[in-house]
């Protein structure tokens, strides 16, 4: 079985969006009622999903991608408490609803309703929800609710240990996962994710998280941003700050996905990083879709990058299903493994 680790839903339909425009629009006029999700159909949603991602799914041979709404719309830059809970579960419940009509082919991951300088009290309630009613099998956590400006703590930091303290009671994993970035410096897409994964590893390799929360695990996406092309730096820097090898102080708790979209930078990966830290995940659909012109192939069809390493079956099968079940447990009562 071929796992993906890292897909959003960003083709949900158009009513979806309009409710968000609603609820952003009542905050920034009058006081109005506050507007109440679209009403959406199964067969929109399966329209939305069947000529996107699903085809693309199909065509490349992946069998079961963990889908979670889209991250770039999760703005969790928007202050209000209320209005960040009623999106966050408008997203999340129609992600179930994906994973209710696709079972064999998605399960969920959930955005979390996260405001600049709020508490983690809603988030860890909606995390609850998903995973014990929703039967979701991981999170996004955002290290940076303001959008670029990262005025929260570090991930090291005791105000976020409520969340990791539910995180390892569900036995469910977080995807360190930005959302829009409101800073001009950097662009989403290109800056502000990239710097959001490896800031977030410097944060851990700073600190001292996995001692207290021996079985948290955490997943970095995009390859770990620049982690693993500077991979000497942060080795010299552990050793510098008086911090154990990176191996023992970080990576037992710590996996990459391979959303790096080009042949050198996955064989770079496969390089530096023990394959067991390394999860298969694509981002179908996401932030850098079309062709590239030099291969002809898509950018985001990173199973081609994955084949071409020359791993042996053994290492394939750690990075395609494995180390997915071993990261997101519950992925095997969705998805029984085959003797």
């Amino acid at each position: 079985m071929i796992i993906d680790c890292h897909g959003h839903y960003t083709t949900a339909p158009a009513a979806h969006q309009a409710f968000r425009d609603a609820q952003l629009a009542g905050l920034a006029g009058p006081r109005r009622p506050a507007p109440e999700p679209a009403r959406i159909s199964d067969d929109e949603i399966r329209e939305s999903i069947e000529t996107t991602q699903l085809k693309l799914l199909r065509e490349r041979g992946v069998d079961l991608m963990i889908f979670s709404p889209q991250a770039s719309a999760m703005a969790h830059h928007v202050p209000d408490p209320a209005t960040a809970v009623a999106w966050s579960r408008a997203c999340n419940d129609l992600v179930h609803r994906v994973t209710e009509l696709f079972p064999r082919r998605f399960a969920g991951a959930c955005q979390l309703p996260q405001t600049p300088g709020g508490t983690l009290d809603d988030a860890i309630g909606e995390l609850r929800r998903c995973v014990t009613q929703l039967g979701f099998v991981g999170c996004n956590l955002n290290p940076d609710p303001s959008g670029g400006h990262w005025t929260a703590k570090p991930l090291t930091d005791r105000f976020w240990y409520p969340m990791y303290e539910a995180l390892v009671e569900l036995d469910v994993p977080a995807m360190i996962h930005v959302s829009a970035s409101c800073n001009p410096n950097f662009h989403a897409l290109g800056a502000h994710y990239l710097n959001a994964d490896t800031t977030a590893f410097m944060q851990l390799v700073q600190g001292d998280l996995f001692a207290d929360f021996p079985t948290l695990r955490l997943v970095i996406p995009h390859g770990g941003g620049a982690v693993p092309y500077h991979w000497g730096r942060y080795r010299g820097l552990a050793d510098r700050l008086g911090r154990p090898p990176l191996g023992e102080h970080v990576m037992r708790n710590v996996f990459f996905d391979t959303c790096v979209y080009h042949q050198a930078g996955i064989d770079l990966l496969y390089r530096v990083v023990d394959v067991d830290n390394i999860l298969f995940a694509s981002e179908l659909h996401g932030a850098v879709r079309g062709v590239d012109p030099e291969t002809g192939h898509h950018w985001d069809d990173t199973k081609r990058y994955v084949d071409n390493v020359g791993l042996g079956p053994e290492a394939l099968a750690r990075t395609y299903e494995l180390n997915a079940r071993r990261v997101y447990p519950r992925l095997n009562a969705i998805a029984p493994a085959v003797p």
